[in-house]
């Protein structure tokens, strides 16, 4: 299999202007390159995005739980003092 693959990308004359606006103030050689970029910054937005969900719920999972231990070591963190 190669490791390269052609492909074709139609996309509308506004969208080639970014690109080429892009490519200009990037300084990057190839439209292809800033394709790849945007390809790759979507990517970790993306899994970040999908992480920062992943601690939300468990955040969320544990919350009852903890408050209820912190609210028993209150309690208890001062038993034995005058």
């Amino acid at each position: 299999m190669k490791s390269n693959t052609k492909s074709s990308i139609t996309l509308p004359a506004e969208e080639i202007r970014l690109v080429r606006s892009l490519k200009a103030k990037l300084k990057i050689r190839t439209n292809v390159e800033v394709v790849r970029r945007g390809l790759r910054l979507l990517q970790a937005t993306t899994d970040r995005a999908e992480l920062q969900e992943a601690y939300r719920r468990a955040s969320k999972a544990v919350r009852t739980a903890t408050r209820k231990e912190i609210a028993e070591l209150d309690r208890s963190s001062g038993e034995g003092l005058d």
